[in-house]
């Protein structure tokens, strides 16, 4: 008992780090976008900036889970596509997050998730008759905005599933795509966390050790559903998600 006094979390602040690695493996193996749902929850009890440091090495564990799974369905050509866009975003968002505050960084997120899910909306009602042209352009902006909003609030999941669904991605190689990616990008984050924002510690790795157990049991639910989850339903789904963490996060 004295171990778990250590970390100085109360009783509900634990619960809620349970759940939240529960739906990293769930998010990672098979319902993507739902992480989104938790980010507000968390930043509301720990402190934005603080909230981000309890959840990146949560999403690392999550992401090797993923890889591990998903390790045969990676298109490798989108990732170094995006790669140095990326990392570009996430520079940005280290800078940028020392000078703005919990709500501003909050409600940008917001923002860039709800014109993301305009341009998710726009693809699914246009199926197959979607025109996204092939540009250096649109691929630099995603990769910045992944970047950026990875950076400021572990909130990229629906830029990039916009990216890859505007591609035409099928259910095992989004995910992934997605996992190998985002493993890269997290590992890159930790750095800048430790060094620049100073809100990742010791203490951090160790409370993601001991929600090992949570994300395990939620990756193996999320095994489950995904292999009962049809390609239309899938997006939709995506889409759902991606407008509840967006109203969450505005408000």
């Amino acid at each position: 008992m004295d171990f778990f006094n250590s970390f100085d979390f109360s009783s509900f602040q634990w619960l809620l780090i349970i759940i939240t690695a529960f739906i990293i493996g769930l998010a990672r193996i098979g319902v993507t976008g739902i992480v989104m749902l938790v980010i507000p929850i968390l930043a509301s009890e720990f402190g934005g900036k603080e909230s981000t440091g309890i959840i990146l090495p949560l999403l690392i564990l999550g992401d090797i889970f993923a890889v591990t799974y998903y390790r045969k369905h990676a298109d490798w050509s989108i990732i170094k596509k995006l790669l140095p866009w990326t990392l570009a975003g996430v520079a940005l968002g280290a800078v940028v997050g020392n000078y703005i505050n919990d709500s501003q960084f909050k409600t940008l997120i917001a923002i860039i998730v709800i014109i993301c899910l305009a341009i998710l909306l726009f693809i699914e009602r246009k199926g197959n008759k979607a025109n996204i042209p092939e540009s250096q352009l649109l691929s630099a902006l995603a990769g910045i905005g992944t970047g950026f909003s990875s950076m400021i609030g572990n909130a990229a999941g629906p830029i990039f599933s916009v990216f890859l669904l505007s591609k035409g991605f099928k259910k095992f190689d989004f995910m992934g795509t997605s996992a190998w990616f985002f493993l890269i990008i997290n590992q890159i984050k930790i750095p800048l966390h430790v060094f620049v924002w100073h809100n990742i510690s010791v203490k951090s790795f160790l409370t993601a050790g001991l929600m090992l157990p949570a994300i395990a049991l939620g990756a193996f639910v999320g095994a489950v559903i995904i292999k009962k989850l049809n390609e239309r339903f899938f997006h939709y789904f995506v889409i759902v998600l991606t407008a509840i963490s967006a109203i969450r996060l505005l408000f």
